[in-house]
């Protein structure tokens, strides 16, 4: 499936034989581009970026690579190709076809599941729209640049659907999409991680690692629903989704590689020597995993939820790579669920948040293993380690319960008491805000970040991967 890209939107479903659809969306993409001008990167709408540009959905040859400035950008609406075989994969419609138009009696259901999705996607980018101006390295504002335009053709695959199959709602919807802002306290993001500021790189690479990497399995989780259309688009959107987790991924090693080199250097662990000579202390490292990492835990939703079973039963959103489970049904199964008050069996279909959220912590734990890994080798004893799902939470059982980070229940005197070591303080911001200064000459990195390993699509890591306006 070729993108056609004579039209004024790209896209690969057709948009030219439906001319009522094609206008609506036309009308839509000038509120888009003010949107992208007024709340999209500051500052840098006019420079020359280093971009990858979707050209098909073939997992082979599907970007481009190119400069273009980011108001340019093609933008598009892409879907992974169709398959001729494809059934529903779990719940009551299993084995049934999948749904090309959504049914009357999940309308409205769909439409909240496709709007909160298409939420986050320009949430980010308002979140991230200073970012720019505080750049380690060229290298890593290009990188900050293909998540956010990525980011707003991820909002573009929401608002076709809506769109398309979704009627006057659908527009109204859409519309919606670009009226809500970021920690906007009269509208603000649906969701409340992505009303967070994200006002230093630390947090941005924390951002790609945990929060980005919720998006993937929010994704892979729709990409199994039985409406075709949304499987399809979350499908395409994976595959853009996994170079922002390896933005955070790369991130966070890199941070942890020059404080690593910093502490041989100065043949010393203390952390406030760390600092004094320019880098990121491991343990504060450690707290921003911790705050970032229980944030986007509450994104799963509540670990027994009446909702997740309504979803997974019509065949809406179903587990994450569903088809490596043996029953897809989960009707007479049960789950453990761990609560204040003790352990209770529920549903399995009711569990299907905490189910996911459990694969998540598991992926999340990969990133830690290799981190860990270059510590050992670098002679040092400190390990980075995820807290307990039950520690900060705002959502479900353990919603504002106080735990350590093991877990264990604690009084609110004694989180309060240990909340500087297990958190951000605002001495600890203002420390990471202090070494955000701009370094814009090429193959040059701030002073407390590693260079990358290699540059992007076998160009140097030198490459003027930015030229500023």
């Amino acid at each position: 499936m070729a993108i056609n890209y004579q039209e004024r939107i790209p896209n690969n479903v057709g948009l030219g034989d439906n001319r009522t659809l094609q206008r609506a969306l036309e009308q839509w993409q000038p509120a888009f581009l003010e949107w992208w001008k007024g709340m999209g990167p500051t500052d840098f709408q006019s420079a020359d970026v280093y971009l990858r540009t979707a050209v098909s959905v073939d997992a082979k040859g599907w970007a481009d690579y190119g400069r273009v400035r980011m108001p340019d950008y093609r933008w598009g609406i892409f879907l992974a190709e169709p398959d001729p075989n494809k059934t529903i994969g779990f719940g009551d419609e299993f084995g049934k076809q999948p749904w090309q138009q959504v049914p009357g009696e999940h309308r409205s259901t769909l439409r909240r599941l496709i709007v909160t999705q298409g939420d986050t996607e320009p949430a980010s980018v308002e979140q991230q729209r200073l970012l720019g101006l505080t750049c380690p390295s060229l290298y890593d504002l290009r990188g900050l640049f293909q998540v956010n335009v990525e980011e707003g053709r991820h909002l573009w695959a929401m608002v076709y659907l809506l769109h398309a199959y979704f009627g006057r709602d659908g527009r109204e919807e859409a519309e919606e999409l670009l009226q809500r802002h970021s920690g906007d306290s009269d509208k603000p993001r649906i969701l409340g991680t992505f009303n967070e500021p994200i006002s230093d790189w630390l947090s941005f690479y924390m951002f790609t690692y945990f929060t980005d990497r919720d998006g993937k399995y929010q994704l892979k989780s729709l990409a199994e629903s039985a409406f075709d259309p949304l499987a399809r688009t979350c499908q395409f959107m994976l595959t853009e989704e996994a170079h922002h987790m390896f933005i955070g991924d790369t991130g966070i090693a890199r941070v942890t590689r020059r404080t690593l080199e910093v502490m041989k250097e100065i043949g010393s662990d203390d952390p406030e020597a760390v600092r004094k000579a320019g880098a990121i202390d491991l343990p504060t490292i450690q707290k921003y995993m911790n705050y970032w990492f229980s944030s986007a835990l509450d994104l799963f939703g509540s670990e027994s939820s009446s909702n997740a079973a309504l979803y997974f039963a019509s065949g809406l959103k179903g587990r994450p790579d569903e088809a490596t489970y043996d029953d897809h049904l989960a009707i007479d199964q049960s789950y453990l669920l761990h609560t204040p008050a003790g352990s209770e069996e529920i549903p399995l279909r009711n569990a299907m948040n905490d189910v996911t959220r459990g694969a998540y912590i598991r992926d999340c734990e990969i990133g830690l293993k290799r981190w860990n890994r270059m510590i050992e080798k670098a002679g040092f004893e400190l390990r980075y380690s995820l807290p307990s799902p039950k520690f900060r939470r705002s959502i479900g059982v353990w919603a504002n319960v106080p735990t350590d980070l093991q877990g264990k229940p604690v009084s609110h005197e004694a989180f309060a008491a240990h909340q500087a070591e297990w958190l951000p303080t605002e001495a600890d911001r203002a420390f990471v805000h202090s070494l955000m200064k701009p370094v814009v000459e090429p193959g040059k990195m701030a002073s407390w970040i590693a260079p990358p390993d290699r540059g992007i699509n076998n160009l140097a890591v030198d490459y003027e991967y930015v030229r500023l306006a």
